[in-house]
């Protein structure tokens, strides 16, 4: 039988771990169908000295809103990836009120015609995306729109309301609960409601993902918070972006890493995530308390997006605050309080480069890119580059861990930990996913300064037997599926 494609000559890490292997791998409609000696094939692609993997899956993305503005997702595929997990931090597509604003979120709202999961897949598969998209259920999303910003705990019926919400998701898809309790109005809730939750995740079989309530002073602190509630709703636990902020806390992630160890040593079931780069960056209201500005974090603040001072993108806020003439408590008041203040992007210097290669030693971390897809102004670097930058820099370069390593991380395991169906293994069968790409040239371009670079080294990416990118070409293939938990 004739193959739709048959890639030879490629040497193979499938994604297990296991020391790469040269073969031909053969492509069937949306399938692998061999795996060793490829069968004659409609299109034939010499792989020779190229690696091919699974398709890349981000465990950390933002793109709710993305796979609705920018179906072909080229500043994913370029990359590699071919998996989004969305509905991070919180801040999911679903629930939603058609015409109507959540109360919280900012740059992270995802506003449109549904009502639900199901029907935001259906917006989504209208569009013929060009990835692959997995959520989550937020819990900034469900409890703004069950109590806007109030900062008390829910009554009897808001709860209900709440539950009601995360069942219903977990229901049609989801693959877990989401939290992020730094931000509004999660940074309101108690433990207790957090738990009672992440428990209808977990009689789901889905997991609990956290931005922590504190990843600086407070991280280890933040780490047993996230540990209990796992304990007691009976689910998984994945730390979101793992990291130390703020100059006196760096070198603390090796202890944090060291506890989660313990964790699972005693039997509880817990992953994690990280961004390969030293800055995060998100909605910039969210980080400032205007009656105690903290100039140490303004210190470190550079401006991606602000709609009401677009001059300012791109730009450190110290020189902004040098150049305008004013203090910098004051500088972050205009970039925060003006008309569309809310939809301000800031990137935050605060991390260390020896804590990014500790999280990335760590065999249960896997790659999320956190990327905020706000192409407007100057975004953070790692919605371009994220993958390519493990690979070339911390694995080529840098020899952090092993190529065959990286690619578990960054396939097989986030594709068991998050129940992505049929996917994350070169294996016979299964749905191919795939990406072709040069071991000895890899490397994202993205840089602060020219930030929207795709990367070189990555030959093909094929979605669903598609081929979706071609020698640095997208192809419009539109192949991506909205993908339902463990079941397709």
């Amino acid at each position: 039988m004739t193959a739709d494609f048959t890639i030879r000559n490629a040497t193979v890490i499938d994604g297990s771990g296991s020391p790469g292997f040269l073969a031909d791998v053969s492509i069937e409609g949306d399938r692998i169908s061999t795996v060793g000696d490829g069968q004659p094939a409609q299109v034939e692609i010499d792989a020779e000295g190229l690696v091919l993997t699974p398709g890349f899956i981000d465990t950390h993305s933002h793109d709710d809103g993305a796979f609705i503005r920018y179906p072909g997702m080229e500043f994913k595929l370029a990359q590699g990836v071919t998996t989004d997990i969305s509905g991070n931090c919180g801040f999911s597509a679903a629930p939603n009120v058609p015409g109507e604003q959540p109360a919280s979120g900012g740059a992270l709202r995802f506003p449109g015609p549904w009502r639900d999961l199901a029907e935001y897949f259906a917006e989504c598969e209208a569009r013929r995306p060009a990835i692959n998209n997995m959520m989550l259920a937020g819990h900034n999303t469900i409890r703004g729109w069950v109590m806007g910003n109030e900062q008390r705990e829910p009554d009897a019926a808001e709860m209900a309301k709440m539950r009601a919400f995360v069942e219903q998701a977990m229901e049609q898809g989801a693959c877990g609960f989401s939290t992020g309790l730094i931000y509004e109005p999660g940074r309101y809730s108690q433990t207790a409601e957090v738990v009672e939750l992440a428990s209808i995740a977990g009689r789901h079989g889905g997991l609990y993902a956290t931005h922590m309530r504190n990843e600086g002073d407070q991280l280890f602190d933040a780490v047993e918070e996230t540990l209990e509630i796992g304990k007691q709703a009976g689910c998984p636990v994945h730390i979101s972006h793992h990291k130390a902020a703020g100059r006196k806390n760096w070198g603390r992630c090796a202890e944090s890493l060291e506890r989660v160890d313990r964790a699972v040593a005693d039997g509880q079931d817990v992953t994690l995530d990280v961004y390969p780069y030293v800055a995060g960056s998100g909605p910039m209201h969210q980080y400032f308390d205007l009656d105690d500005i903290n100039l140490e974090l303004a210190e470190a603040i550079r401006i991606a997006s602000c709609p009401d001072h677009r001059e300012w993108e791109g730009r450190m806020l110290t020189d902004i605050a040098a150049d305008e003439g004013i203090a910098l408590d004051e500088a972050v008041r205009r970039a925060i309080t003006g008309p569309k203040g809310a939809e301000t992007i800031c990137i935050q210097f605060t991390m260390d480069e020896q804590d990014v290669e500790t999280n990335l030693r760590h065999p249960r971390v896997m790659i999320g890119s956190d990327g905020i897809p706000n192409l407007n102004g100057s975004p953070h670097p790692r919605l371009f580059g994220t993958f390519p930058r493990v690979l070339g820099h911390y694995v080529r370069e840098r020899g952090v861990t092993t190529l065959e390593d990286a690619v578990r991380r960054m396939t097989s395991l986030p594709a068991e930990r998050f129940g992505v169906p049929a996917r994350g293994l070169v294996r016979e069968g299964l749905i191919a996913d795939l990406v072709l790409f040069d071991p000895a040239s890899i490397r994202d371009l993205a840089t602060w300064d020219d930030p929207r670079r795709e990367p070189e080294g990555i030959t093909a990416v094929f979605v669903s037997g598609q081929l979706a990118y071609d020698q640095g070409k997208h192809t419009g293939a539109g192949a991506g599926k909205m993908l339902r938990y463990r079941t397709g």
